[in-house]
């Protein structure tokens, strides 16, 4: 049997990935209830565990948010965007 039908065949591996880390709203919820926070950002995910130093933070929409927040981080997604932002707060994009 020739050689390149005996080598098993592997997937494709993406080199320019940026993977994320996601983040409910209902995380961010809990976090702004138990601090009385009106603003998170990298530092404060960071201080609260939920991210490493070098992580890329993305906000996802599961979850219900009361609180009105200014949350900056690298990405949202559609839902989590306009739940924050029918609440009262802002989303801002870290470039």
């Amino acid at each position: 049997m020739p050689l390149q039908r005996r080598v098993p065949k592997f997937g494709f591996k993406n080199i320019n990935r940026i993977e994320h880390r996601g983040i409910n709203l209902h995380s961010l919820q809990e976090i702004a209830e138990v601090n009385n926070l009106t603003s998170i950002n990298l530092e404060t995910l960071q201080q609260h565990g939920l991210v490493s130093k070098n992580d890329r933070v993305k906000i996802l929409g599961r979850g219900e948010l009361k609180a009105k927040l200014d949350v900056t981080v690298h990405a949202f997604t559609a839902t989590a965007k306009s739940a924050i932002e029918n609440a009262g707060g802002s989303a801002t994009i870290i470039a």
